[in-house]
């Protein structure tokens, strides 16, 4: 082999072993920015649900009813946010075909130090089919497939995708809908997720509970664990 040969063969090995880096950097960025999230949905399961383990992450329900033996015999959807933030509810498609009824349980957190985070509210209420089918609005699946097209149309620019999209959520169906979607498309992703509003959640299904810090928040009367290490989360600008 030639030295040049050589130096061809070192480039690639150096590229891969690079890119392997980024990627494994970038998946323990983004377990770090949802380590909250984990750590309640453990705590949950832990506490209620018999140590339930998931048998995936793709699975349809993270705490699924034959778990919740003791608390209506339902799924559960265990969700964290900041305090005063949407509630992010993960894949659009996905979340519209909900067809059962579950309980939605929420733990609010907020940044107490640069390290460090507190939980200071919990609202656990059971989402009805009726209810859920509600908060679209009048948006079907076929409406959510015709815009998540839109959003996986590789011959439209990242620019254009994020400008015909945001033409399409300021008009009917899109506007009935109290749930919020929220399009990803980036270089690294094209996708089409949900969300529902810090005030549209407790007007909703908790309209009489306190919306601000808790004492002790509890769920089902057990006290949730203070607080635990988590640093602010940072964004990074898309290059």
């Amino acid at each position: 082999m030639s030295p040049v040969q050589t130096a061809r063969v070192w480039l690639r090995h150096l590229v891969c072993w690079g890119l392997a880096v980024a990627s494994l950097t970038a998946g323990l960025e983004a377990r770090e920015v949802q380590s909250h999230g984990l750590l309640f949905e453990k705590w949950l399961r832990d506490t209620f649900f018999g140590g339930y383990v998931p048998e995936g992450y793709t699975q349809k329900w993270d705490i699924p009813a034959k778990a919740n033996t003791k608390h209506g015999g339902i799924p559960v959807n265990p969700k964290a946010t900041k305090l005063g933030s949407p509630i992010g509810l993960g894949d659009a498609l996905r979340q519209h075909q909900i067809n059962e009824p579950f309980l939605l349980i929420v733990g609010f957190w907020e940044q107490v130090s640069e390290t460090e985070k507190r939980w200071v509210n919990v609202q656990s209420v059971k989402v009805t089919h009726e209810k859920w089918r509600q908060l679209w609005g009048t948006v079907t699946l076929a409406d959510l497939q015709n815009l998540i097209a839109v959003i996986k149309n590789k011959s439209l620019s990242l620019e254009e995708a994020r400008a015909q999209v945001k033409v399409m959520k300021t008009k009917p169906p899109f506007t009935t809908s109290v749930i919020e979607l929220n399009p990803k498309i980036d270089r690294s992703q094209r996708r089409l997720q949900c969300s529902l509003g810090f005030e549209a959640f407790f007007d909703h299904f908790a309209p009489t509970a306190e919306r601000g810090i808790l004492a002790t928040p509890r769920v089902f009367g057990i006290a949730l664990p203070g607080s635990f290490e988590s640093k602010p989360r940072e964004i990074t600008p898309e290059p």
